[in-house]
């Protein structure tokens, strides 16, 4: 799918100002996903080997669930999600300037997705990004993407 086609199937999420990304370990993808579908009423927006995740209207949500990526039924990191790369720049320059230390991606592979972003740890080490998706992909993540405190699955 060109940019171009999924800016057009996904042009009604622009007049959203964001929601909240929750990423979670499973360890059995077919079973979160059954649950999930009937705790939110809603399908998987995209399901790949081993990955799927949920674009939720109400509440705002983007739930991600990553079999394999470290303990079951923990969060493997934590995210929000912006619906233009103008959001993010704009996430960047106030994460600066609040003196957080960031780590900015441009155009990276990330979950079966085309993505600009910005990751921050939290005093924890909890890991928290502001991304926009620009496209859809086939794979997973390339080498150096997805960046996370460990390299299990995609982050």
């Amino acid at each position: 799918m060109s940019r171009a086609e999924y800016a057009l199937m996904t042009v009604d999420l622009r007049s959203a100002v964001s929601r909240i990304q929750l990423a979670l370990n499973v360890d059995d993808l077919d079973a979160a996903v059954h649950f999930y579908s009937k705790f939110f009423d809603a399908q998987p927006a995209k399901r790949r080997p081993g990955y799927a995740n949920f674009a939720i209207e109400e509440p705002p949500l983007k739930l991600v669930l990553i079999e394999g990526g470290g303990a079951p039924g923990t969060i493997n990191h934590l995210g929000v999600e912006v619906f233009s790369t103008t959001a993010v720049s704009e996430a960047v320059a106030r994460l600066h300037d609040a003196g957080l230390t960031t780590d900015v991606e441009h155009e990276t592979t990330c979950c079966y997705a085309v993505q600009d972003k910005v990751w921050v740890s939290g005093p924890d080490t909890s890991r928290w990004e502001v991304y926009t998706v620009l496209a859809d992909a086939s794979e997973a993540d390339a080498p150096g993407s997805c960046t996370t405190t460990d390299d299990a699955g995609c982050h």
